[in-house]
């Protein structure tokens, strides 16, 4: 027979014990934080949490059978005898009580309130002896009473007991027989009655003597299963914590459940009482040993020990309450025990080196994760302590979660334990607990092992929850790396899709860089450009041609933005599509050792994108390349060959990753391999600054406002780069013609001075005839002959008469190469041409004496002379002329009514008189503005010309006074009209 460990997992607890429990006790019960018994006189008894007396008060006249605190409510039931006046009457009653109304009942007797009272037996249901007795509390206020008899009958009252609103069943367990067929049967009593709740569905045990059933309560009426031929006595009967009939017998205990038998427990000794607390099952049984003794034994039958044994006299009731267990025996003595806490149970048990026993007494009592984890500990440094490393481990293994990882690290980092150390930080990864440490030991201890397939099985193993991996993807990456498996760096980094590791890995370890590029190219355009701009220098470097064309097909609209813009069918979103790759600009510094492509690569992407946001950026890089002196490309690195390393070859997916574990010179098939560049850059310096003049003509055409590239910073690269053609081109295109006279003039470009004089210094619009004077300035001051320039030089001078004669013989007298020769027929026609307006000049004069003198006649005669008017005809209307008739000074007569009223001027000659005396107001008003003056002045190149006008207006004429401005006038007007 197995035998039971003991321990003493309950202590006797001191109580000063009521006096009233002393007495004998009939019946009992307990909840809601008291217990209450029942003595042979009808008085219940209310006992607190240290068993002394709260109140007493007298439930029935005669005495007390049974009694139940309801958990719900704080109300008593209780089943006693009643004195009666008639004997026919049942004597036999139910009471409810109302433990929270307290009457008070003379000076010192509390009386709770009798909510109702009920006759147990009627007509319909006569009277037998009491043997069980249950409370069912359904939904407030419907109660369930089962009363069993000792005639096999179960009486059950359902409903409202306190307003009695009840209703009667009887149900049939082994009641007597008297077949004619069979001998007659005694009727088996009810021992123990018992309810089993799962939702809505409510069952009863029945125990007799004879039989064990159940009956189903929500049928009606309820059916009766039997679950077992053989009984058991009333105090060997219990409920369990999982709503299972406990029956003792002398040779076990069984569990009975809803379908039969369940398991059941040998135990030594005749059962005198079942009861069961918190889990633990309480026997008492006869000491085989001792006879006419009792022994009680508390088994915690999931652990299977002994939690508490002690000899004790015969059991009379067993009441659980404030988490102890309070026994009343038959001669009066009270037993008050309570379970000992958790602390004081483990060291006992770590005492005796019990720490399986220690787990599972954790463990079935719920407690939480931390106090398990620590008994495991202790149960792993004891393993440990005695050199089983094995067994250490696993229970170490099952403190993850709750015990630091390097508590036990550092227990294994002997290089004898790595197998052990490695199994734990397997767990520890498992279970997604491992950090980037513990991620890099493991992999340390794989490498030390050369456990390859290990390594294989957690590198290429399930992904972790969500699908990330279960481990620091970084960290393994790194540890590969430095180990030299390089394919497992490769796959994690394929996997967990970093694609700066894997990059990492086939660049700077492998070597690989055409497959590099190739893995690029499958990636996104966003990541693709990144992965580029970080990565593009190398790979330009060791594959320059492959490099470029993919660099050519992310920033084109080859790529996967223009498949979207023609998917979409939307014509603006595909002029915006250059906008929306990737700039060349951006990928410039990738060519820094390779200049030669960087030309090739942006005069590619000029030619495939014709109008681009970029451009400016691109033709100013390029013009920069163009006059580049050192175009020297660095010699080409070799690609390094890794033999023995078949690796995975990788092609991203945004969708998923395809993975092939083939040798990877199988990478790049006919129809993956990467373009390359057809043109290989072989350029000389001339040809590239006839590019850079092609550059800047087609980028700043005729009609432009402003040019596709910065002009300024074209301006300085070609007079770093001196070069002549360019700077021409842009200073004309500026209009700093005076800057290209100096190009020519310090270069000594005779002819180039002449024909750029001829195409920019001519009269026309955006000409400056200035530029004439600049190259006669510059020949004159040359010191050399160059007699034929200046000859054309003074054609054109002399055309536009751009110079006096005397400036230009002034200029040109700096040379001392030039002779009189050389401006001999220029002067010569200088002076006829002199003669010639001197003369006119002259003949002007006398006509204007002439003019003066014939006026000044006019004026003496007009006011010396009376003037005769001999006109016959009216000048109006040439009718003969009679009186009232109107003479005016000019020779001009009207008839008075031909002329308007107040009419005194002559209509005939009043307009031109007017016009002379505006231009005569004008005149002397723009003489009087001295501001207009001087800035005449200063913005011409011949001032004397400016004074001399100026003087003919009159500026230095005194002002007229006021008054004798209309006297001056109506004499010039007769003057005029005279």
């Amino acid at each position: 027979m197995y035998q039971w460990r003991k321990f003493q997992f309950f202590e006797e607890k001191k109580a000063t014990v009521a006096e009233e429990l002393k007495e004998k006790v009939v019946c009992s019960t307990s909840g809601r934080g008291q217990i209450v018994v029942g003595a042979e006189d009808g008085m219940l008894h209310v006992l607190d949490r240290g068993l002394k007396l709260n109140y007493s008060f007298q439930a029935h006249t005669v005495s007390v059978r049974y009694i139940q605190q309801l958990k719900q409510r704080h109300m008593l039931i209780s089943v006693g005898e009643e004195e009666t006046a008639s004997p026919k009457v049942s004597a036999m009653t139910l009471k409810m009580w109302d433990l929270d109304k307290i009457q008070a009942e003379g000076s010192s007797t509390n009386v709770p309130t009798c909510i109702r009272s009920i006759r147990v037996f009627t007509n319909k249901y006569p009277e037998s002896q009491i043997t069980a007795f249950v409370v069912y509390e359904e939904t407030p206020p419907v109660l369930l009473v089962c009363i069993g008899l000792d005639t096999g009958y179960i009486y059950c009252m359902r409903g409202d007991i306190a307003r009695e609103r009840i209703s009667r069943v009887r149900l049939t367990v082994d009641p007597s027989s008297s077949d004619s067929q069979q001998p007659p049967t005694a009727a088996s009593p009810v021992t123990g009655l018992g309810f089993r709740a799962e939702g809505s569905l409510l069952q009863l045990f029945a125990v007799s003597t004879s039989s064990i059933n159940l009956f189903d309560m929500h049928e009606q009426p309820p059916q009766k299963h039997v679950l077992d031929q053989l009984g058991a006595e009333g105090q060997c009967v219990a409920m369990s914590d999982n709503q299972d009939l406990v029956v003792g017998r002398t040779e076990a205990v069984y569990f009975y459940e809803v379908d039969g038998r369940g398991p059941c427990w040998a135990f030594e000794g005749e059962k005198q009482f079942i009861a069961w607390f918190r889990g633990y099952l309480l026997v008492v049984t006869s000491d085989v040993r001792r006879p006419n003794k009792n022994v009680l034994n508390i088994y915690d039958l999931k652990n299977k020990f002994i939690a508490f044994s002690t000899p004790i006299g015969e059991v009379g009731h067993i009441l659980c309450e404030w988490g102890t267990v309070t026994l009343l025996t038959r001669d009066q003595q009270v037993l008050y025990i309570g379970e000992k806490d958790m602390g004081s149970k483990l060291d006992m048990l770590f005492r005796k080196n019990l720490y399986t026993i220690a787990i599972n007494l954790v463990q079935s009592q719920q407690s939480d994760a931390a106090a398990t984890a620590e008994v495991m500990r202790k149960y792993g440094d004891h393993l440990y302590g005695k050199h089983d490393y094995d067994e250490a481990m696993a229970q170490y293994i099952r403190t993850i979660g709750q015990l630091e990882p390097s508590y036990v690290i550092q227990k294994f980092l002997d290089a004898q334990r790595i197998h052990n150390l490695t199994h734990y930080l397997e767990k520890l990864h498992e279970k997604g607990l491992a950090t980037a440490d513990h991620t890099t030991l493991l992999l340390n201890c794989y490498t030390k092992l050369k456990d390859v397939e290990k390594l294989d099985n957690f590198i290429k193993g399930e992904e972790g929850k969500e699908g990330e991996p279960r481990f620091d993807v970084e960290t393994a990456v790194r540890v590969c790396r430095a180990a030299g498996y390089y394919q497992h760096a490769l796959f994690v980094a394929m996997r967990a899709g970093e694609h700066e590791w894997y990059l990492k890995i086939l660049l700077e370890d492998l070597g690989r860089y055409e497959e590099a590029l190739h893995y690029i190219t499958g990636l996104s355009q966003y990541e693709s450009t990144i992965t580029l701009k970080q990565y593009g220098k190398v790979l330009v470097e060791h594959k320059p041609a492959e490099t470029t064309a993919a660099l050519l097909k992310l920033c084109t609209t080859n790529g996967e933005s223009s498949k979207l813009a023609l998917a979409n069918g939307s014509e603006n979103m595909f002029k915006r599509l250059p906008s929306l790759l990737p700039s060349p600009i951006e990928f410039v510094h990738l060519f820094i050792d390779q200049p030669k492509w960087l030309m090739v690569f942006l005069e590619q992407y000029i030619d495939a994108v014709k109008t681009s946001p970029y451009h400016v950026e691109i033709h100013n890089t390029l013009l920069e390349l163009y006059l580049s002196e050192d175009m020297r490309v660095p010699a080409p690195i070799e690609e390094p060959s890794h033999r023995g390393l078949v690796l995975p070859v990788r092609s991203w997916n945004k969708e998923k990753a395809v993975v092939s574990d083939g040798p990877s010179e199988s990478v790049p098939s006919e129809v993956e391999k990467i373009e390359k560049m057809e043109v290989v850059p072989t350029e000389d310096r001339t040809q590239r600054l006839a590019k850079a003049l092609a550059l800047l003509k087609s980028g700043w055409g005729l009609h432009e406002q402003n040019p596709g590239y910065d002009k300024d910073l074209a301006l300085v690269l070609c007079q770093m780069h001196k070069f002549r053609d360019g700077l021409l081109f842009l200073y004309e295109k500026m209009k700093l013609y005076k800057e290209v006279l100096a190009c020519y003039m310090k270069d000594g470009d005779y002819a180039g001075l002449i024909s750029t004089c001829k195409r920019l210094g001519d009269a026309g619009p955006g000409s400056d005839l200035s530029l004439w004077n600049d190259v006669l300035v510059y020949f004159g001051e040359r010191g050399e002959n160059c007699a034929n320039e200046v000859k054309e030089v003074l054609v054109h001078i002399e055309r536009d008469n751009l110079l006096p004669p005397l400036i230009v013989l002034q200029k040109l007298a700096k040379n001392p190469a030039l002779t009189l020769s050389v401006v001999k027929e220029y002067i010569a026609r200088q002076l006829q041409l002199e003669t010639r307006l001197l003369d006119e000049d002259r003949k002007a004069i006398e006509k204007y004496q002439e003019e003066t003198a014939t006026m000044r006649a006019e004026v003496q005669e007009l006011r010396s002379r009376a003037r005769i008017f001999q006109l016959s005809k009216c000048t109006a209307c040439t009718s003969a002329l009679d009186l009232p008739a109107v003479h005016f000074l000019c020779m001009h007569s009207f008839h008075q009514r031909c002329l308007g009223d107040n009419e005194k001027e002559c209509p005939v000659c009043a307009p031109a008189n007017r016009h002379v005396l505006d231009m005569k107001r004008n005149l002397e008003a723009n003489a009087n503005d001295h501001d207009r003056f001087f800035q005449s002045l200063r913005n011409s190149e011949d001032g004397f010309s400016v004074i001399a006008e100026y003087f003919g207006r009159g500026i230095l004429n005194k002002a007229p006074q006021r008054g004798g401005a209309p006297s001056t006038l109506s004499r010039s007007s007769t003057s005029t009209s005279v």
